[in-house]
């Protein structure tokens, strides 16, 4: 015989355990589902869900190892017997919420264990036992190799253990826990399935919305850009653009950044000029436009180009809103081009902004 732990742990809700690994802790029904008694329960595999009688504070407590089955000590009120496996290398007996451990020398074996009691009902009886208080209620776990077998009761003398002996007997089996699981996960993944749906139908909706009463299509879509700002504004003018060729996309994009000059004061100031004749062209935008940066200089510190505001606006320059749209203007895809050109250059129509999309409306059709 080896005795692989001797002391006084402390034990809270009338609970300690044996763990394989630090995981875990069974619940209760868990633990006892299926068994005959309520001291030791094995039911959950590389753990022993073990019930006190005191329910707050130190128990005195031994486990021993033996090579074979002991005879069980007549000086043991409370003696039950379950089968047990490690399910790691790593054994020990843990404190409620994992709060002390102590190493376990066991094999990784099949083995039974026996789990002897006294005092238990002076423990209930006492509830919780403070420091230098005397021990009330004592334990011993038995290890020896052995094959499974049910569990059983060995000996049952006091009320505490009639109590959990007969109220593990009213616990659900081993069989109904799984299937109270399996239809606990079933229903989890059908309020999954059923969220999900609703969050795509909130989606779609939303989609709608944001598009100005109708999904966008796929070309819309691939055209990415300012297409679902625009959308929101004016889902016809959008529909009708995308419904254009290619040229008229075009043709659009340059009317837009037209408008947007033209009313900023923009057209006639030297360095644009050459910029707009490039637009026109279909040829890359020369200096200072080649700097998407460094332009914004010149238009503020050029004394040539006019400062005014946009129209119905208090305060907000008409040459900064209409300047960007010439650079959308040139993107690769033509759609984007004239969507983009289109949203930026309306900023700065102001009061106007009917009159120059309705411009625009006509050309793409």
């Amino acid at each position: 015989m080896r005795i692989l732990f001797s002391g006084e742990p402390w034990v809270h809700y009338g609970q300690i355990y044996v763990q394989s690994d630090q995981g875990l802790i069974a619940g209760l029904h868990e633990a006892f589902a299926g068994q005959r008694n309520g001291l030791c329960g094995a039911a959950e595999p590389g753990a022993l869900f073990l019930v006190t009688g005191l329910h707050t504070g130190k128990v005195g407590f031994s486990v021993e190892w033996h090579d074979e089955a002991p005879p069980a000590g007549p000086e043991w009120e409370e003696i039950v017997e379950a089968s047990f496996r490690p399910s790691s290398s790593r054994i020990g007996l843990c404190q409620w919420a994992g709060e002390a451990w102590w190493d376990l020398d066991l094999p990784l074996a099949g083995l039974r264990v026996r789990y002897c009691a006294s005092g238990m009902d002076a423990g209930r009886a006492a509830d919780t036992r403070m420091d230098g208080e005397p021990r009330l209620d004592r334990y011993l776990l038995q290890f020896w190799p052995g094959e499974p077998a049910p569990d059983r009761v060995v000996r049952q003398t006091g009320e505490t253990a009639a109590y959990w002996h007969g109220a593990v007997r009213d616990f659900p089996s081993a069989e109904e826990l799984a299937e109270r699981r399996r239809q606990a996960r079933l229903a989890e993944e059908r309020a999954a399935l059923a969220r999900e749906r609703e969050y795509a139908r909130r989606a779609r909706e939303q989609e709608v919305l944001d598009w100005g009463g109708r999904p966008p299509t796929d070309r819309l879509r691939a055209a990415s850009g300012y297409a679902q700002p625009l959308a929101a504004l004016d889902r016809g003018l959008v529909d009708a653009i995308a419904d254009a060729a290619p040229e008229v996309q075009r043709a659009v994009a340059r009317l837009a950044v037209r408008r947007a000059y033209d009313g900023a004061g923009l057209t006639g100031v030297g360095w644009v000029a050459p910029a707009l004749a490039a637009l026109d062209d279909g040829g890359a935008l020369p200096a200072p436009f080649d700097d998407q940066t460094g332009v914004w200089n010149h238009l503020f510190g050029d004394p040539a180009v006019p400062s005014t505001v946009i129209p119905g606006s208090a305060n907000f320059s008409r040459q900064a809103a209409a300047l960007p749209a010439i650079f959308q203007a040139g993107e690769r895809d033509p759609l984007r081009a004239a969507l983009d050109a289109v949203w930026t250059a309306q900023f700065s129509f102001g009061t106007d902004r009917e009159v120059v999309l309705g411009e625009i409306r006509a050309l793409a059709g």
